[in-house]
């Protein structure tokens, strides 16, 4: 599976970490995402529908910790989400929703989100898009320059998926 190494913090100054992620773009999109999360015991699983962007079968696992780490992932592209949820939620029980406006910023090879999430407020993701057999810890250095860059401290860091903090 594919790798990513990942963080996730709460703007503590949205204004200024957006305007210093726009000022290191290559470039930008702007994107209404659901994810609808499904009960799943190895991972997590959800249904990510986009408008125009379509829609995505995402599996992934990584560890529930703050801070640079690990994602192992699958992305499977969605032609009929309707059918997709309709069998997922009869077969897996839908666990949670997630509704958020995003805006990419596209950093070299990470992609850096910047979310307005429905019930939680503004947050900030980094994803570092990592070359098959390439070590985590190049990963780790780029996402630690990216957070200094962004003014994301130790402080900021959640470990948890927007689906665990609603």
């Amino acid at each position: 599976m594919p790798v990513n190494v990942e963080i996730k913090a709460r703007a503590s100054d949205w204004a200024a970490q957006l305007k210093a992620g726009l000022a290191l773009a290559d470039r930008t999109e702007r994107l209404g995402q659901t994810d609808i999360f499904f009960n799943c015991a190895n991972g997590r699983l959800k249904l990510r529908e986009q408008g125009r962007a379509g829609a995505f079968l995402i599996f992934y696992r990584r560890a529930g910790q703050k801070g640079p780490k690990a994602s192992s992932y699958t992305l499977l592209p969605q032609p009929n989400p309707k059918r997709t949820l309709k069998a997922l939620s009869a077969a897996l029980g839908v666990k949670s929703k997630v509704v958020k406006k995003r805006l990419v910023c596209f950093v070299g090879r990470t992609r850096v989100h910047f979310d307005e999430v429905r019930g939680l407020g503004r947050f900030i993701e980094l994803e570092v898009v990592m070359k098959p057999g390439e070590p985590v810890s190049a990963g780790r250095r780029e996402a630690k320059k990216l957070m200094l860059a962004l003014g994301i401290k130790k402080s900021d860091l959640e470990a948890n998926a927007y689906a665990d903090l609603l």
